[in-house]
């Protein structure tokens, strides 16, 4: 992390450590997330919210947007030490892909809200914008998006998933909607740590964490927490077929069984939170928070079979060696597995004065910055073309993504005669400063080394390196303002506007607006109903940037190179590629909302998201000799090797169409409380135009409609009798289809509807210690096998929205003063 960073995010701890306190109720300003807590209480649908609203005291019932609230408790009664992970067992809209042993995807996971791109969910902490993460994955349409997994879980009050458009309120990305995570300012100590494994003897985790909340004189707080996990990998795998056949064919040679893991990948994790605030006088407030995570993985890729005539290119041609003496089948006789790792490290400050108070008048105006440094390693490999000369591990280079906004916020509410209530008038401005960086890896991680005129593969194998031409730095910068008004029209009826202007210099203007409405049919049941435009801005990397990523054909087993050039290349450009334009959304909403006295509350939400220019990989175009000699003219890294390219582009249109159920039930029962959540989730996606309707992109247009499951639920119970927590858990995923990338096209398997059960049980030993024991996939569920990836070594799709590695049991001891 560079100095710069770590300078600015060390004042604003030392800002941090003279923090005295903020009365919880003035937390809920413009575009900051309160800390109002989301208490498991009587009637959840009381809970107040502050995302996708600027008016005070708005709860999930009489909100004009959907919003599901999750609570601390609920949120750590999950196993995974990744807050992604966790949400994605609690609510059936959001699903993330586990892809083991596939290059960053598997340390960066993929996560979808309503099923659309990563990166078309807008993450925040406190109500601030969270930055991305500086990985582009290229297998969900170069989406660059947020990492939950850097956000440390055990510091969170609460957090709220707003399922609704909200870029006229936030700006881009919040096409799909808002997840806001609320950290915990709430005095008090507790440590807490928990191991946990698989049924099958691997994936051991073990995680520790601690947190210290001071009430400071005159009501203020500090709030340090700290929280560490380590995970061992697991393998669900099976010995490839072409390693079988060549240890039959070589009994000499001891060849590993399997020969390369596919799973989970090892995994360690560091991280922290603060959390401060201080009053100045009556009537300002001084806070700053932050959070940073180091976090460090390593797993297997594709076997490298020395078999003579499968991978010449990597072991040369044998009794013809280009290096004499030198022999690549005597260093790795068995082949070699590489082996890939990731070093990241994230950080984000925030600090801002606010006014406190509850005058008709308040504002906010603070400044954030946040960074993630991503190195990549690649161990247990070569650059053939290097021979002799070339190491067997490699630094791969860093992608660097570093975010600097300034946010100017207000409120003012204005008594107007004749209206039951304040109209809400909010308003501000927002400039933001997004840059992208590639650092160069080893010059033998990207070399051409003399063996290339052999024929032998140039740069680390399995992941080349980045190498000067891909490096650089580039910026984007944008402005933005916004108006947002809510008028209870009557005591029962309410309605909204907001409109937000923003200007890129790179590529122009944007408005986008929002109307919402709410009517309160009678006492405990109200309808609901929104219009909204969004957009997703093209960050400096997907403008910019461009990768090597090699693969393995299941048909022939033959290692291809793909380049993925910028949009902004000439020869990309010889292929229609043009610059990248803004991703644009149309959301109508419409919804029921109803509470009733003994607890029962819930809600039923209708939406379609059509988006329009959606990013996407272009088709893949074959290199040909000419296309090669241009692109090494043009200095592109590792064009010598390519087998084929492609680039970024608006490629088509989509419309998603969808239904959300959310049942909630809290109410004594039998000398305890119960308190029960049941979600539903429908979503179904169809491309409408572009070049994904041609019948030669069939690939692309399945993955987009049906890669993910239309179908989703999930449902909760809890039972609390004396000092007993019982908790039982179903999670349903709808039958989805995969596909087997391969050189020359797909294969496509689909994927049957599978459900997973969890259930655990607590015990308060003392008044400040409690112990849990459960087990989450109870029952050892494992999906269908994956047919046509087999020839890899695969047994579960790499591609799965869920967990295949089968049940996993845990304990939990926590301690809390």
């Amino acid at each position: 992390m560079k100095a710069s960073f770590c300078a600015r995010f060390n004042a604003l701890l030392l800002v941090s450590s003279l923090a005295v306190p903020a009365a919880a109720e003035t937390r809920a300003l413009p575009e900051d997330g309160g800390a109002t807590p989301a208490a498991d209480t009587a009637d959840s649908a009381d809970t107040v919210i502050v995302t996708g609203t600027r008016s005070q005291a708005q709860t999930q019932f009489s909100a004009l947007s959907p919003v599901d609230v999750f609570s601390a408790k609920t949120i750590q009664s999950t196993v995974s030490s990744s807050l992604d992970t966790k949400l994605a067992q609690l609510a059936p809209t959001f699903t993330v892909k586990r892809l083991p042993s596939s290059d960053g995807p598997q340390f960066v996971r993929p996560a979808s809200l309503d099923g659309l791109s990563p990166d078309m969910t807008l993450v925040m902490v406190n109500g601030k914008r969270f930055h991305r993460s500086a990985f582009l994955n290229g297998g969900a349409g170069g989406a660059q998006a947020a990492d939950l997994a850097q956000i440390p879980s055990y510091d969170i009050s609460h957090v709220e998933v707003l399922r609704d458009g909200a870029s006229a309120q936030y700006g881009s990305d919040a096409i799909a909607g808002v997840i806001n995570i609320i950290l915990d300012d709430k005095p008090g100590f507790s440590v807490y740590g928990q191991g946990s494994q698989y049924y099958r003897g691997d994936g051991r985790q073990w995680q520790l964490g601690g947190r210290a909340g001071f009430a400071l004189e005159g009501g203020g707080h500090v709030v340090v927490t700290g929280e560490f996990s380590d995970s061992d990998a697991t393998s669900r795998t099976a010995q490839r077929p072409d390693a079988i056949a060549f240890q039959a064919a070589n009994p000499q040679i001891a060849v590993p069984n399997p020969v390369q893991h596919w799973g989970n990948p090892e995994f360690k994790a560091l991280k922290f939170a603060v959390d401060a605030a201080t009053p100045i006088g009556d009537a300002l407030e001084l806070y700053a928070f932050g959070t940073y995570a180091r976090t460090r993985g390593a797993n297997d890729i594709n076997w490298r079979n020395p078999t003579p005539g499968v991978n010449d290119n990597i072991f040369g041609k044998p009794g013809a060696p280009f290096f004499p003496g030198f022999d690549l089948r005597k260093i790795y006789p068995a082949g070699f597995a590489p082996r890939e790792g990731i070093r990241a490290n994230d950080g984000q400050a925030v600090a801002g004065l606010r006014s406190k108070g509850s005058s008709n008048f308040t504002w906010d105006v603070s400044g954030s910055y946040g960074v993630n440094n991503t190195q990549f390693i690649l161990n247990n490999s070569i650059n053939a073309s290097l021979g002799p000369a070339s190491p067997f591990n490699f630094n791969l280079g860093h992608q660097i993504q570093r975010e600097f906004n300034l946010n100017a916020d207000a409120v003012y509410r204005l008594d107007v005669a004749g209206l039951p209530q304040p109209m809400n008038i909010a308003f501000g401005a927002e400039r933001r400063v997004e840059t992208y960086k590639i650092v160069a890896g080893d010059p033998a991680s990207y070399m051409v080394g003399p063996g290339a005129a052999a024929g032998l593969a140039a740069q680390s194998n399995g992941f080349p390196g980045f190498g000067p031409t891909q490096a650089g730095s580039w910026s984007q910068t944008d402005y933005a303002g916004y108006l947002d008004v809510q008028v209870p029209l009557t005591s029962v009826w309410t309605i909204e506007a907001a409109l937000r202007d923003e200007n890129y210099n790179t590529f122009g203007n944007t408005f986008n607006y929002k109307f919402s409405t709410r009517y309160e049919l009678a006492p405990g049941i109200a309808i609901r109903g929104a219009y909204s435009t969004g957009f997703k801005a093209p960050s400096p990397g997907q403008l910019n940037s461009t990768s090597i990523s090699q693969g393995l054909d299941t048909r022939t087993l033959q290692l291809f190179t793909t380049g993925r050039l910028s949009p902004l290349n000439p020869v990309a450009a010889f292929f229609g590629a043009k610059p990248l334009e803004p991703e644009e959304s149309k959301t109508t909403t419409a919804g029921l909302v109803w509470r009733t006295a003994n607890g029962l509350s819930g809600s039923l939400d209708l939406y379609q998201i059509k988006v329009t220019k959606r990013f996407s990989l272009s088709p893949t175009f074959v290199v040909t000799p000419a296309i090669r000699q241009q692109l090494v003219a043009l200095g592109v890294a590792g064009a010598n090797d390519f087998t084929n390219i492609n680039f970024f582009t608006n490629d088509f249109d989509t419309r998603t169409r969808g239904v959300d159920v959310v049942v909630s039930y809290n109410h004594a029962l039998g000398g305890g409380r119960i308190n029960a959540t049941a979600s539903y989730s429908y979503t179904d996606t169809k491309v409408t135009s572009g070049s994904l309707t041609a019948a030669n992109n069939l690939m692309q247009r399945t993955i987009f409609e049906k890669g993910l499951p239309k179908h989703n639920a999930s449902a909760t119970i809890t039972y609390d009798i004396g000092d007993v927590t019982l908790t039982a858990r179903g999670r349903y995923y709808g039958s989805w289809t995969d596909s087997s990338g391969n050189a020359t096209g797909d294969i496509f398997q689909k994927f049957g509807g599978i459900a997973f059960f969890d259930a655990s049980i607590g015990y308060q030993v003392t008044k400040q210690v409690n112990v849990r024991i459960g087990a989450e996939n109870l029952f050892n569920t494992y999906p269908d096998k994956a047919l046509f990836q087999a020839s890899r070594g695969l047994v579960y799709s790499r591609n799965s929205p869920y967990d295949t590695n089968g049940g996993n049991y845990y304990l939990r001891l926590e301690w809390r003063y």
